[in-house]
């Protein structure tokens, strides 16, 4: 399905009934990431996932992104189903832009999954990867993008013994346009810093981090369970960065548990 919303094509999924769910994925792949929470959660619960825009089936415009053009893309995506309240996840990038929505329409979150993602800024050297890696995808192709990235987001043991799961997420990679790869990598280097919202988040936050996470590791997982007030962490055994795709039945137990004690 897809929805026009400011100005450009929207792509997603509504699947199942009761408490919504939205979730909002990692950079740089696409709503299809959430496929086994699809099908683990929509039985209980309504589940809605997006392609944020400059991903996978969304428009993806040659022009500026920010993080506030997504959060505002998914309020108007909540307009359209007329959704008045949900609970988010977002993974990685996804929790970025989590930190901007709550900051805009926090009477619209009824609970927060911040999974394998952060509250800081980018430093000055972790903006300079991100405008090298712009580069790389201007003149090489999303296909350098998916080799320099699968290895921070896959632990060494999947790559090596689930060749299918890597090539899911190889696929969502490469078919994403340079203009939204760019687009994305510009708008996470000029992120502020939401650290000083942390102890301002008013509704339930559950904290997911996997093990091996090394983009987002288990230290800046901890300052967000600490700064939170009385947010819940879940450390993944044996998971990387993507850990809803490598141990997808802990993911999705976490999230159940989660958020049944809010759709009581």
């Amino acid at each position: 399905m897809h929805v026009t919303v400011n100005g450009i094509s929207i792509a997603y999924q509504d699947q199942g009934n009761g408490l919504p769910i939205v979730f909002l994925h990692a950079f740089p792949l696409s709503r299809m990431m959430w496929a086994p929470q699809e099908a683990a959660l929509a039985r209980d619960f309504r589940v809605i996932t997006l392609d944020l825009r400059g991903h996978g089936e969304s428009d993806a415009p040659l022009w500026h992104y920010t993080l506030e053009q997504a959060a505002d893309d998914v309020l108007g995506l909540l307009d359209h189903l007329a959704i008045p309240q949900a609970v988010f996840v977002g993974l990685s990038m996804g929790g970025y832009i989590l930190f901007t929505f709550y900051q805009r329409y926090a009477e619209r979150v009824k609970g927060l999954v911040l999974a394998d993602t952060r509250a800081q800024a980018d430093t000055i050297e972790g903006m300079q990867a991100r405008f090298e890696m712009a580069q790389i995808a201007y003149t090489q192709g999303a296909r350098a993008i998916a080799d320099i990235m699968i290895p921070k987001l896959l632990s060494p043991a999947t790559i090596q013994t689930r060749p299918e799961l890597v090539w899911q997420v190889r696929t969502m990679i490469e078919g994403n346009q340079i203009s939204g790869i760019a687009g994305d990598l510009m708008a996470m280097a000029a992120r502020p810093d939401s650290v000083p919202l942390l102890q301002q988040i008013a509704c339930p936050a559950q904290i997911i981090v996997g093990e091996l996470d090394l983009p987002t590791p288990l230290p800046d997982a901890e300052l967000m369970a600490d700064r939170i007030p009385d947010a819940r962490l879940t450390i993944i055994p044996g998971a990387a960065h993507l850990s809803n795709m490598e141990r997808s039945d802990l993911f999705n137990e976490t999230v159940r548990s989660f958020v049944s004690t809010l759709a009581r």
